[in-house]
């Protein structure tokens, strides 16, 4: 270890990714800038789950304190039927009491990121537009879908529209509710959890034909949300009662990255492996590969030789989990016949076989990446 001493690398993007690999990179002594083109770091969107296998990383970081300070922690996930009734329970935290699954707000802790890399002494450079990949030694995109480094290195591929859309929303919730709840409806499913702050964040995909733009910033009528989730139960009903203000986004399939580096430019996060939201993995891989990209560097002199390690090593898991994550689309849209017998089989396995069930998710949750050898 040591070889990123005195290094100087620059980052282009200041989200989750870009931060996370500043601040890593910053405590083994490398000279960091951050390159954002937003005018402050105002993060979009609402709340993301923090599972173990990112966790781990942050609190390696020294940010554990404040990480619980700002989460909720969580007990694990149940699946609903649309009328709300429970198919099957995942008490994942039970079943790993020394570890943590928490919920928190993105803003919160991108501002927790910010901080920590400016006290570790990266520098962050905002309003900066890039016209051109800056000619430095080392170059990181963590510049999110629409990657400037992607398209450097891999040229311009358009995205597959999936045929869904997703709404995502806070609303105000004094309830104390430990779960990440899942309703599963016909070509459509909702995703709801608390957050810190009496807030509970809402997430609901529902299939369609025609076409919404990619991003998290398009608002929308909550009438809309309103109508397409009208026929379900339970809570539901009364928490699209509480809205106020929503955002639209169509979601995408992107390839994983065929090249991920060039000896010079590397890219992670969202810019290497954009993942569909339906494994809360696309910020806990961001997390992931801001480590593993520092691991590498700090280990191996040869720059060159240190990306390749770090792509080889990347690249099988997180294709693995932007599969998984396109399998789960489909089961949370069962229809008609399909859907019967499916949440039948949940509830059984549940019932008899929950452990059975949970170890399909030990590859995600027990993955360590900073016992990882290289």
């Amino acid at each position: 270890m040591g070889h990123l001493k005195e290094r100087d690398i620059t980052v282009i993007g200041g989200g989750i990714a870009g931060l996370t690999a500043a601040l890593a990179l910053s405590q083994r002594g490398a000279h960091v800038q951050v390159m954002e083109r937003a005018e402050a770091l105002r993060q979009l969107g609402a709340g993301i789950q923090i599972s173990p296998n990112a966790g781990i990383v942050l609190e390696t970081l020294g940010l554990g304190p404040a990480l619980d300070k700002m989460s909720w922690r969580s007990d694990g996930v149940l699946l609903h039927d649309h009328a709300g009734r429970q198919v099957a329970a995942l008490p994942l935290a039970a079943r790993r009491p020394d570890l943590s699954f928490r919920f928190v707000h993105r803003a919160r802790l991108v501002e927790l990121l910010a901080n920590a890399a400016e006290n570790a002494g990266v520098t962050l450079t905002l309003n900066t537009e890039i016209e051109a990949l800056p000619d430095a030694a080392l170059v990181i995109g963590a510049d999110g879908l629409h990657s400037r480094v992607r398209e450097v290195l891999n040229g311009r591929r358009a995205p597959f529209f999936t045929g869904q859309t997703a709404w995502r929303a806070l609303i105000s919730d004094p309830e104390p509710d430990a779960y990440a709840r899942v309703f599963m409806g016909s070509g459509r499913h909702l995703v709801s959890y608390r957050l810190p702050g009496d807030l509970r964040n809402i997430v609901a995909v529902m299939e369609r034909p025609d076409w919404a733009e990619e991003g998290w910033s398009h608002p929308d009528d909550p009438e809309n949300l309103r109508a397409a989730f009208a026929r379900f139960g339970g809570p539901v009903p009364g928490w699209l009662s509480r809205l106020e203000n929503v955002s639209k986004w169509g979601l995408f399939r992107h390839d994983v990255a065929e090249r991920w580096h060039d000896g010079r430019r590397v890219i992670i996060g969202d810019a290497a492996h954009p993942t569909l939201p339906f494994l809360a993995q696309g910020a806990v891989l961001a997390i992931e590969d801001a480590w593993l990209l520092t691991e590498a560097l700090d280990r191996i002199e040869d720059q060159q030789a240190a990306l390749a390690r770090f792509q080889a090593l990347r690249a099988p898991r997180v294709t693995r989990i932007v599969e998984a994550a396109n399998a789960n689309a489909r089961n949370y849209h069962l229809r008609g016949p399909a859907r019967l017998v499916g949440h039948a089989g949940l509830r059984a396995i549940s019932r008899f076989a929950s452990e059975r069930l949970m170890r399909g998710f030990d590859w995600i949750y027990d993955y360590d990446p900073t016992a990882e050898r290289l």
